[in-house]
This record gives structure tokens, sequence and C-alpha cells, in this order.
């Protein structure tokens, strides 16, 4: 029998004064003691304290939050959470910053290592509440079943996924990515691209994930190059976390593919962010899924007034070029060279990113590990 699910967060609250509803969500969680998951540049930038001018119970604050974040960082936050008798866990910052607030919450009052619950649905409970607050419009993690780690001893990215990582209450306001570089508005912009494009050629793609992720795309060509542009600009703002939240909804459902797959490695083993790792592979890998979907791909080159030919492979063509110009002029690299990325490291590359069969099982074309390779020297 064919049927889909659909999961999200528990409750979501948007718009321009969703920040306010954190009072009334602490009161829903019962918490008396706060852990508070960020990172430094949330807090150095100011936007933390508006959380903090919130918040109405006693807080604790773990703020040593990396980029592409290591098993470790969820141990070191765990023991932050016992070490002040904490009760609830809220996360203000990016996709890493809810990654290890998520793993906390359901992971503190677990039994057994970390590492015990790598692989899908591994958790079965979770008592600890779990509010969070994004400052990047682009993960969708405030939204979703995953978190992911580096592995920094086999240098590749691991996966945990559980309902128990859902949290119970995602506020996504626009105030708090106005402070956000640019270079991360762009890049966190396409990983948000990158999840609706992904979910809408999945394979386990539905008429509810096509519709989130055919919304994303378009929200974001419009409204991406003007958030970028101008970081105060709170209408593209608002409509960058909406559309962050809609692809993260339509990925977390369908899934994404080999454009994430060949990206995890570029970001274990080169520390890229994810962002960058995801525009860097985009149009290649799409370029190849063309054979696979080039029906559905041409539907997004229509809808963006790209292409209008009857031929389906002439309009996704289109779509791959336009990708490419996007990229460029949101001034993200052109390709793994300006990263220090050379020929000799295709190999590797590619034997880590073929062992990432929970994504490359939904993507529309079988890849070999000498497509990936392929792939990769495109990319170069």
């Amino acid at each position: 029998m064919n049927f889909s699910t659909f999961k999200s967060a528990n409750k979501l609250v948007t718009g321009q004064t969703a920040l306010q509803y954190l009072v009334q969500a602490l009161v829903d969680a019962k918490a008396t003691k706060l852990l508070i998951v960020s990172d430094a540049g949330v807090v150095n930038s100011g936007t933390l304290q508006y959380v903090l001018d919130l918040c109405t119970v006693e807080y604790s604050i773990f703020a040593d939050v990396k980029p592409e974040p290591e098993f470790s960082q969820v141990q070191d936050c765990i023991d932050v959470y016992h070490q002040n008798n904490c009760d609830a866990v809220l996360a203000v910052g990016g996709g890493s910053a809810l990654d290890i607030a998520k793993c906390v919450a359901a992971l503190a009052d677990q039994p057994g290592s970390i590492n015990d619950f790598i692989g899908t649905d591994k958790i079965k409970s979770r008592n600890i509440p779990l509010i969070v607050i994004p400052t990047t419009s682009g993960t969708g993690s405030e939204v979703t079943n995953i978190a992911i780690l580096s592995d920094t001893a086999n240098q590749m990215k691991q996966g945990i996924v559980s309902d128990c990582l859902l949290p119970d209450v995602a506020i996504v306001s626009p105030l708090m990515s106005v402070s956000c570089p640019a270079s991360v508005t762009a890049a966190s912009g396409i990983d948000a691209l990158v999840h609706a494009l992904e979910a809408y050629i999945s394979l386990n793609h539905s008429d509810i994930t096509d519709a989130l992720a055919i919304q994303t795309i378009q929200l974001i060509v419009e409204y991406l190059p003007q958030a970028y542009a101008l970081p105060t600009n709170l209408i593209a703002r608002e409509k960058m976390a909406t559309a962050s939240l809609m692809g993260g909804l339509a990925f977390g459902n369908a899934g994404v593919g080999a454009v994430h797959a060949l990206a995890y490695p570029l970001g274990a083993k080169y520390k890229l962010p994810h962002g960058v790792s995801n525009a860097l592979m985009l149009p290649h890998v799409l370029k190849w899924n063309v054979l696979g979907c080039a029906e559905r791909l041409s539907h997004i080159a229509q809808l963006l007034k790209l292409g209008t030919s009857k031929n389906h492979q002439e309009n996704a063509e289109k779509l791959v070029e336009f990708l490419h110009k996007f990229s460029e002029q949101l001034n993200i690299p052109l390709g793994l060279r300006h990263v220090g990325i050379t020929e000799n490291d295709i190999p590797s590359l590619a034997a880590e990113a073929i062992k990432v069969e929970r994504l490359l099982k939904n993507n529309p074309r079988k890849l070999s590990q000498i497509d990936i390779e392929a792939i990769y020297r495109e990319a170069l």
C-alpha cells in the first residue's frame, strides 16, 4: 500500500512579532531552568539579547556551538545541562545550534553513548521540552526530525533521525536574522533552495511536499537577493524565514538526494559551510539528474519563466544555467578549486559520498561511485 506521512514541529509560530510567543511557550513547557544553546556570533551580535529579555525563568547558556558541529559538542552541551540542573532546552541560532539542541533534548536523559543513536529511529522517546528559534533562513532544522553531526575520526557526516527530534515549538521571527552576515544569508538561502529542489525531484515526493517546494523556490528566487543586498529589509527577511521553514517541511518529509550526499564530505573533510557545499554541487548534480527527472525540472523552469520550450530537457538545462548565475550574484565560490579542492581529492570524496545511502536512495537517478567522481570533476 502506498501512503505518505507528514511531520513537523508540534507548533509553529511565525511573523514579525512571533518572538513574543516565547513567554507563553516557557509557561507551556513548565520550565524552571533553561539551557540556552547558541553560538558566539549570535551572542556577540546582540541577537541573543532579544531572547534573554523575554525569558521569565532562570537559564544557563551554552554558546560554544561551532559550524559543522561534532559529536563531542553534543556531549559537552549535555554535561552543561546536567551541571546546571536544567529541565528544558531552548535553541537560538543557525542549523548547527538547533541540531545540537535537538540532540541534547532527546539524549540528555538516555543511557548509553551518543554514537548508539546514529541512524534512523534509534531514539524512542523524549521527555525534555524543546523550543527552537532560528537566526538564519536556510537549514529548516526547526521543523525536521534530523540532526547532522560531523564524525571527525572518519571525516564524514552522520545523521540522527527520529521524530523525538521534532521541536515542541518553533518560533520563526525575521527580527532574529537581521544581524546575519551577508555571506551566511547567501549560503543559508541557497541551502533552503537546495532543500526545495531536491524535495521536488525526490522519489518520495508527494502533492503536499510539491506545493511546499514550489512556493519555497519562488520565494527564494525573489527575496534572497533582496535580503542579501539589504539585511535590514524585514519584508525580505520574513519571506526568507517562511521559505526556510517551508523548505524544511518539504525535505523533512520527502527527503533530499545526491546534492546533499556529495556536499556532506566537503563539509566534514574541508569544514566548508553546509550551504556553500550545497551551492557548489547543486547545478552539477542537477545536470546529471536531468536524465531522470527532466519533466519536473522543466516545470520549475517554466514557473520561474526560464523556459517555454515543449522540450523538457531544454527547459531543465536552462534551470541549471540559471542556478549557476544565481549563486554567482550572491558571491558563492564558482568551483571546488576556489575552496582548495584538487583533482587528487576526488577519489576519496567520492568514496565517502557513495556511503550516504540514506540520501542517494531518494535521488531520481542512480549514481555509481564513478558517476560521483565525474560530477566532482565537473564541479572543479
